[in-house]
């Protein structure tokens, strides 16, 4: 039996308990919101979030949430500052780790932006033992710096 290609589906009425559902491993719950908080985030932004769940065949096995031309307060002093792009949330089932599905959905994200003409992809992620951070590295982001909220920022070049 062959396992269907990853793909991203709009979160639906039909959906959204199966996104609401998934849970990362217990020692990685400090570095992500759960879905539902990342869904009600999207429902008051709805003009900002690019809410997806991550599906294999019929089985949801991650969340993804991205933001497209967003203007951050931190450049608003910087004149010409480009507007930024990237992956706001990403949360992988605990059971379904190390199988391609982050990596499948930071490419998604990053196709997206190419589509809406972007050429650069951010991320920020909680520091600490277990955070996402070599994943994001692995995947070719720089780390940058650190945000206002202690948060590092990393960014990588679309071609």
């Amino acid at each position: 039996m062959t396992t269907a290609r990853p793909r991203l589906e709009k979160i639906t009425a039909d959906n959204v308990l199966d996104a609401c559902r998934l849970e990362v491993a217990p020692e990685q719950r400090r570095f992500v919101a759960p879905v539902a908080q990342s869904l009600a985030e999207a429902y008051v932004h709805p003009d900002l979030a690019w809410p997806r769940l991550i599906c294999d065949g019929e089985r949801a096995v991650g969340f993804v949430m991205a933001y497209f031309d967003l203007a951050f307060d931190f450049d608003a002093g910087v004149p010409d500052a480009p507007k930024r792009s990237g992956l706001w949330r990403l949360a992988v089932a605990a059971g379904e780790q190390g199988r391609g599905y982050g990596r499948f959905a930071v490419g998604a994200v990053n196709e997206e932006i190419r589509r809406r003409g972007g050429t650069v992809s951010t991320v920020t992620w909680k520091p600490g033992e277990g955070g996402p951070e070599e994943f994001y590295l692995r995947l070719g982001f720089r780390k940058r710096g650190l945000t206002d909220d202690g948060e590092y920022l990393g960014d990588m070049e679309l071609n």
